[in-house]
């Protein structure tokens, strides 16, 4: 008999969203007719720009004609692609053969789980995206989880909190292999200052560490100086890979399209390419990024796209200032909301589940409980402001009529 996955066994309950969806339809089948507004899941609601659909429905068109067709592409992306992310984003800096194309931030977290191995040691932000912890389990980066501190073994939790201004203290976290640090974050929607990214970075050039950095909120910083990559900062190029994603910033969430840049400076202990090794275990874990959505991210990063998808952020942005000011004029106690599309709502002597079904039962809006973050959002609620205007509208109303109810 085949036995099971140990590793797959020690991952602690559902994961967060799935448990969301769970009760949510729970809660449906007492209240059948409840109109339920979701501030929950951060998935984006508006259209593809007409310039960006266009471009993948023309090569869908392309793709039925003999000169148009194409089977597989490079697995690391097409090199018109990985071109332009390199100079519209990155200024330039990087070679195409640093950029690598794939489907999505998830699936390279999983990849660069199996380049670097279940022997090292790994750092997160608490509260931070759960995938990064439930990967390392997966592949078995920890022995097992401890209930009572709701903690893994082997993999090191830095609270961030209003008391640290949400970043870690570095002097109190061990030197670890693989450092996660997602910016703006994403449950809190704190966006990391150069002075405390220039710190995570020292810290990692002097432990040899190296820093997953997740830039898939990048395009909503408006804060003048807030680095919008970690390579922004002097050395990062030597200790940092960088994940970045089409999903939020241009609504490819169910298009499918990321990247990872992998600089050469990268080295293991040895002396070995980290960039070689990145190419070969892509190359063997992913047949590259579908056509389509290729020709869709190449039309993003061309001028009319770019103008397109800045104006989707600004709306998005604007739903999170909507939020925001109508749980400050109740007194709420919130975060974020400035430089990302998430509103972290501290909600004091109750757990975040506990508020989670409140506002369930009392507004009927959907949100997603801090505690499924990880240890540090205990006691919070994250708000999205992915939606239309009207329903934030509306959810704002009972957002309002909640918190006055209190």
């Amino acid at each position: 008999m085949v036995k099971r996955n140990p590793h797959v066994a020690k991952l602690a309950g559902s994961y967060l969203f799935p448990e969301i969806v769970r009760r949510k339809e729970a809660f449906l089948k007492r209240t059948p007719h409840a109109r339920l507004i979701s501030l929950g899941i951060g998935d984006t609601t508006e259209p593809l720009p007409p310039a960006i659909a266009n471009s993948i429905s023309q090569t869908a068109k392309d793709l039925s004609t003999h000169e148009g067709y194409s089977g597989y592409g490079p697995e690391e992306g097409v090199l018109p692609l990985r071109n332009l992310i390199s100079s519209q984003l990155y200024g330039g800096e990087f070679a195409p053969d640093e950029v690598f194309i794939s489907d999505g931030t998830n699936s390279d977290i999983g990849r660069l789980q199996t380049l670097f191995g279940s022997n090292t040691t790994v750092a997160v932000q608490d509260p931070t995206y759960p995938v990064y912890v439930d990967t390392s389990v997966i592949l078995g980066q920890t022995a097992s989880f401890n209930a009572l501190s709701k903690q893994y073994h082997g993999i090191h939790y830095m609270p961030c909190s209003p008391d640290n201004d949400f970043f870690p203290v570095l002097s109190s976290l061990p030197p670890c292999d693989l450092i996660y640090f997602c910016s703006p974050n994403n449950p809190t929607g704190h966006a990391a200052t150069k002075a405390q990214l220039t710190d995570l970075v020292n810290y990692a050039r002097k432990h040899r560490s190296i820093i997953i950095y997740d830039s898939a909120y990048s395009a909503y910083i408006t804060e003048e100086g807030v680095p919008r990559s970690i390579y922004e900062i002097d050395g990062a190029r030597e200790v940092a890979i960088e994940l970045g994603s089409f999903s939020k910033m241009a609504g490819f969430t169910g298009v499918r399209l990321g990247w990872t840049v992998v600089p050469k400076e990268l080295a293991f202990e040895e002396g070995h390419s980290i960039n070689r090794d990145w190419n070969r275990v892509h190359t063997t874990f992913f047949n590259g990024a579908s056509n389509l959505a290729q020709a869709g991210g190449m039309a993003v990063l061309q001028p009319e796209g770019l103008q397109a998808i800045d104006q989707q952020v600004k709306f998005y942005l604007a739903n999170a200032a909507l939020l925001k000011e109508i749980l400050l004029k109740e007194g709420v106690e919130l975060f974020g909301g400035t430089n990302a599309p998430y509103l972290w709502v501290r909600f004091p002597g109750i757990s975040s589940w506990d508020a989670f079904e409140s506002l369930l039962e009392q507004a009927h809006l959907i949100t997603a409980p801090g505690s499924g973050f990880g240890p540090a959002g205990e006691g919070f609620i994250r708000m999205s402001a992915f939606g239309s205007r009207l329903n934030i509208e509306q959810a704002g109303q009972r957002l309002s009529a909640f918190f006055s109810s209190r």
